[in-house]
């Protein structure tokens, strides 16, 4: 007889909690410790330790006692009894014509506790305290101690004849006589040691067996067609999102694929929102490479127990996806071993998103049992939901948690969190059923006669064209259209500073989008929108004073100081210049345009303003601008940082308040514009010397030119002018006022200048 032993680190095992049981649960448990306690399996303890007792609902609806033992397996020393390698096989089965294949049933009432060790197997329940004699289902240890059971069974046969892997036992032999004759033999041998088999899973005197993932017979060991089933019967694209999502899953597995951007060409062509999607022969004739490609090695490899896996899983609103891998001896890469996909029936469609990305885990540990139950080294699960790190120390389990967490109890591993964003391969093989599953979304009860039309906003057809170029997310209800990044700005303008919005509150705004739309940070991006509104803060009173319009900017004490950037884009095209940088001293009104080719980077940005502006003017303390990406990079801010200056943008949602809508600012910009590309199209070179004679012309008042108040002296622009009167050592320009009309909103300035 065999015993086991349990040795674990300090502390002792802690207690679980003592489960409240319905009327027909404490029925069945007083009907379980009678046929125990009778048959001697547990007895009344007085143990330290005590894991929870529970029931769970199999599915012809009776009850199966559970013990959770979590806490005991976290700290016990696991049993590395070494499992036999599928590749030791191909020897061994030289010659063999004929093979039978045994699942054995669970048989841990064979194997007794060492004495000394059942208090640790201890459990609580309403009727008592009680241990258990015999090896219980649950614990960590339990099938490495099987394996050791039925290799001492069959030990004088191992080898020879027989193959044991866990559970399941290969009989092979050279002729059909000889097989008769061992079969005989190991099913004798079962019965006297109480061992039984499931006879619904058994395959007797067969030619070929599928075995541990591999296709068995007399040709040799094949790699099992069921391994890459999921992705042999991927369907053909139908829609531009759907090949998008096939060549995603594809890419992963690029470096293993000779040719790769060659082969996928004319799927490739098919992405782009510029050509008409049609599938062709071409196409056709890729798709089908590709996926031959992914099932046949390089790409695949033989799963080695020895060696750690990744388990990939991820669930879709349709079906579930995994990907068995593990690091390859020959390159040190990642590679596939197997991939699993299960389309959901109706009541696991139901299944809240954590319990679906747990379904999703579950079937992938039981389809690849034979390969990750027997793993020495401890595999990876890879999800892409976050709650599920802590599923196997969660206090409290629903039924079908609880089940499943008995279910997980026999394997050793590690579930780790991994974003979406990375997670695309399980998640593509997880959406191959979307296109054939059928629409759930309410009938209609009006007969088509009765309806005369519908109502379609006119912002909802401007999101569904968007969403033409940009898939919606897994996350996005179904009753919802998801708003792509570029349409946003419009939605929340219809919702709030539309005619028949009314310009609501927040709670407001965001009732009129939660009728039709979503996006990840609809709420935030709400709040900040109505924050944000002029109109809202002019006009509307709460419970503190009056905001009134947008606070303007303090005003600079001296030129050059404080400067506001921008560009001014879709200019025509002229001497291959489209964009202008327009760089202001917000003191003077001031104003370098510079003309560039395209927008540059937040880099680019800084090297032209340090040789355009910089150079002539010095370092200022504070720069303006909008929110755009060269303004808002951490490159931008560390380089205002060594310069010295702050970082101010303008106000989000609302371009109206930003610097290059000022009055003066925007004429500045007319002027240039004109002058600049009616020079380049003369043929002359832009230089610094072309923003001369638009500073020249704008005035704050009238006397007052630009480059007076910047410079404190008047430009001489021609040998005709008058010189100007020798100036003081210090000269003072004071009582700038603002002129009347659109020019009043400029502040009154005072330069000084030391000569």
């Amino acid at each position: 007889m065999i015993v086991v032993l349990i040795s674990f680190r300090e502390p002792p095992p802690p207690r679980g909690r003592l489960y409240s049981l319905s009327a027909p649960e404490r029925k069945a448990l007083e009907d379980y410790l009678s046929v125990a306690l009778d048959a001697g399996t547990i007895v009344p303890s007085s143990s330290p330790a005590g894991a929870g007792f529970f029931f769970v609902k199999k599915k012809d609806g009776s009850l199966r006692p559970c013990i959770d033992y979590r806490g005991l397996n976290d700290i016990t020393v696991k049993n590395r009894y070494p499992l036999p390698l599928m590749s030791s096989a191909f020897e061994i089965l030289q010659g063999a014509r004929f093979f039978t294949k045994l699942d054995l049933r669970n048989a841990y009432h064979l194997v007794r506790i060492r004495e000394g060790d059942e208090w640790k197997t201890a459990f609580n329940t309403p009727l008592g305290h009680f241990e258990y004699r015999v090896l219980p289902f649950g614990l960590a240890n339990a099938p490495a101690v099987f394996q050791a059971l039925v290799n001492d069974v069959l030990r004088d046969m191992l080898n020879i004849f027989v193959f044991v892997y866990l559970d399941d036992i290969l009989i092979f032999s050279p002729s059909l006589q000889i097989h008769v004759q061992h079969v005989r033999r190991v099913l004798q041998r079962l019965l006297e040691n109480c061992l039984f088999v499931k006879a619904e899973k058994c395959t007797f005197h067969a030619s070929s067996v599928t075995f541990l993932g591999s296709v068995i017979s007399a040709e040799g060991i094949k790699m099992d067609p069921a391994k890459v089933q999921a992705v042999i019967d991927w369907p053909v694209p139908k829609s531009r999102v759907e090949l998008q999502r096939f060549l995603g899953f594809a890419n992963f597995y690029r470096r293993f694929i000779r040719n790769f951007g060659q082969v996928a060409a004319p799927l490739t062509a098919l992405t782009s929102v510029k050509t008409c999607f049609k599938w062709s022969v071409s196409a056709q004739g890729a798709f089908d490479l590709l996926k031959n490609r992914f099932t046949s090695a390089p790409i695949l490899v033989t799963p080695d127990v020895s060696r750690q896996f990744v388990v990939e899983v991820d669930a879709s609103e349709v079906g579930v996806g995994a990907i068995l891998s593990q690091r390859s001896l020959s390159d040190d890469k990642v590679h596939p071993c197997a991939y699993f996909s299960h389309r959901l029936s109706p009541s696991e469609r139901n299944y809240d998103v954590g319990n679906r990305e747990l379904l999703a885990i579950r079937l992938a540990l039981g389809e690849w049992r034979q390969w990750l139950e027997g793993a020495t080294v401890p595999f990876v699960v890879w999800t892409d939901h976050r709650n599920l790190e802590y599923i196997r120390s969660a206090k409290r389990l629903n039924a079908r948690q609880a089940r499943w967490a008995l279910f997980f109890a026999r394997f050793e591993f590690v579930i780790s969190y991994r974003p979406g964003s990375k997670n695309t391969k399980p998640d593509a093989l997880s959406r191959l059923f979307s296109s054939s599953v059928a629409s759930t979304d309410p009938e209609g009860i009006l007969p088509e006669g009765r309806v005369v039309g519908l109502t379609v906003w006119g912002i909802e057809r401007q999101v569904k064209q968007a969403l033409t170029h940009t898939p919606s997310p897994r996350a996005c209800p179904r009753n919802l259209l998801f708003v792509p990044v570029p349409t946003r700005l419009a939605v929340l303008q219809w919702a709030h500073s539309a005619k028949l919005a009314g310009h609501p509150g927040v709670r407001g705004t965001l009732a009129s989008i939660r009728q039709r739309f979503w996006w990840p940070t609809r709420e935030h991006d709400t709040r900040r929108f109505v924050a944000a509104c002029s109109v809202c803060a002019q006009t509307k009173s709460g419970n503190s004073p009056p905001a009134g319009r947008l606070r303007p900017l303090p005003i600079p004490s001296r030129p050059w100081s404080h400067i506001a950037l921008d560009f001014v884009t879709g200019l025509p095209s002229s001497a291959g210049k489209t964009v202008i940088l327009t760089v202001v001293d917000r003191f003077s009104k001031a104003a370098h345009f510079i003309p560039l080719a395209k927008l540059p980077s937040a880099k680019e940005t800084a090297q032209i303003i340090i040789e355009n502006v910089f150079r002539i003017h010095g370092l200022p303390s504070d720069v303006v601008s909008d929110r755009g990406p060269q303004f808002t990079s951490q490159f931008w801010r560390e380089f205002c940082r060594l310069i010295g200056a702050s970082v101010s943008l303008s106000s989000g949602f609302h371009p109206s308040l930003t610097v290059k809508q000022n009055g003066p600012i925007r004429l500045l910009v007319a002027s240039y514009a004109v002058f600049l590309f009616a020079t380049l199209r003369l043929g002359q070179n832009s230089s610094p010397g072309q923003n001369t004679p638009t500073t020249r012309f704008l005035r704050l008042r009238p006397g007052y030119l630009l480059f007076r108040v910047a410079s404190g002296t008047s430009l001489r622009c021609s040998h005709l002018s008058s010189p100007s009167p020798a100036s003081p050592p210090l000269r003072l320009l004071s009582n700038v006022a603002s002129a009347p009309g659109r020019g009043s909103g400029l502040h009154f300035a005072v330069i000084g200048r030391r000569l």
